[in-house]
């Protein structure tokens, strides 16, 4: 099988079928995965890059002179820094002038917090668990038992399906289609695709089924040398009663407690400060958070997501970083990250997103209207 030759430019994909690239990068995911976003490399939309030897992979996005990597190189972790030189060196020989890797670890991010040229931020933190902890959590919180209760009292059911029986199953396509229909932003990508569910491959898949209905589901990813898991989606319909979210995170994190899994997490928290850790990022990017958490609710819940999170009482959190080969973030690589996960113009995003919520207030407009003159 060709393997991307590391001293030519990063412009396109490398000289392998889309399904080569796929499945190299899985085998190498599964032998080295250790970021809990290692495994969302298989999704649609990535770039990757083959380090010489079968050494390790950088999955990455491309957007105008600044290359958007997903977390860190996927490489035996004494490798990680020279796999990463290698990608940097060969990405800058390229006419590309930023590098950026985002969604990384504080051990690979101790690499770069001393060298000259590169920045580092905190940009959130991801909650953990020692799955067999999670019971006794849910346990200790009354309100959480509560949501339990109503979701099996409506009789909501839980149970996982077989990848055979998930894969491109269209009850859940049409699940997921509803839940980003009733999103306020138009669907990000990145590391967040929505559409996994046409490459399953290791994931797990958990149904909600209610009045025999797929109500909602919960897709997680493996973590390899964690021994663990990634909850890559929580999703639900509209009509799902109460509790059907929590009710699939408990069967799910339960059943990878029986079979002695010691890691799980629910994934990154944007802008989240509940990681313990003294670092204070630059004047500059606090004042964007700040004013993202503020102003940036109508499209996208920061601090919701990170409440419901932190509801569950992880054991720890861990601080998620962003590092770029420049002496501070600019507004060039910012811009560059949000067209990540925008796919695109991120102006164009938000203006859609505009235009979604002015259709939706017409529409609940309307509604009142006609119940009035009912």
């Amino acid at each position: 099988m060709a393997r991307h030759d590391p001293t030519s430019p990063i412009t396109t994909t490398f000289d392998m079928n889309q399904t080569d690239s796929v499945n190299s990068a899985r085998t190498l995911i599964l032998r080295y995965g250790r970021n809990s976003t290692a495994y969302q490399i298989i999704n649609p939309g990535f770039l990757r890059w083959f380090a010489p030897d079968e050494m390790g992979l950088v999955g990455y996005v491309s957007r105008g002179k600044t290359i958007v990597a997903a977390g860190e190189p996927v490489s035996p972790i004494e490798n990680s820094l020279e796999v990463a030189t290698r990608f940097e060196s060969n990405t800058l020989s390229g006419g590309i002038k930023r590098l950026c890797w985002f969604c990384a670890s504080s051990e690979f991010v101790s690499h770069f917090r001393n060298r000259t040229g590169y920045a580092t931020v905190v940009i959130g933190a991801q909650p953990v668990w020692n799955p067999k902890t999670w019971r006794e959590k849910i346990e200790g919180h009354p309100s959480l038992r509560a949501q339990l209760h109503r979701a099996r009292n409506k009789g909501v059911e839980v149970e996982e399906w077989p990848k055979e029986k998930a894969l491109n199953h269209p009850e859940l396509q049409q699940c997921l289609n509803e839940w980003l229909d009733n999103r306020p932003f138009p669907p990000l990508h990145f590391l967040v695709e929505p559409q996994t569910l046409d490459r399953l491959f290791d994931r797990r898949v958990f149904v909600a089924k209610w009045n025999q209905n797929v109500v909602g589901f919960v897709l997680l990813s493996p973590v390899p040398l964690r021994n663990g898991w990634l909850v890559e989606q929580f999703v639900r319909r509209r009509a799902a009663p109460n509790g059907t979210v929590e009710l699939l995170l408990d069967q799910a994190i339960t059943t990878i407690a029986r079979e002695d899994y010691t890691y799980v997490t629910l994934g990154l928290a944007p802008l989240s400060r509940r990681a313990d850790i003294a670092v204070t990022n630059p004047p500059l990017i606090r004042f964007l958070f700040g004013w993202l958490r503020l102003h940036g609710r109508r499209f996208y819940k920061f601090d919701g997501l990170d409440f419901f999170k932190a509801k569950f009482s992880p054991d720890y959190w861990e601080p998620i970083w962003g590092v770029v080969n420049e002496s501070r973030f600019s507004l060039r690589t910012l811009y560059a990250i949000a067209a990540a996960f925008s796919n695109g113009s991120p102006i164009r995003s938000v203006l859609l997103a505009l235009f979604k919520a002015l259709r939706q207030e017409g529409r609940w407009l309307a509604l009142r209207l006609q119940s009035r003159g009912d």
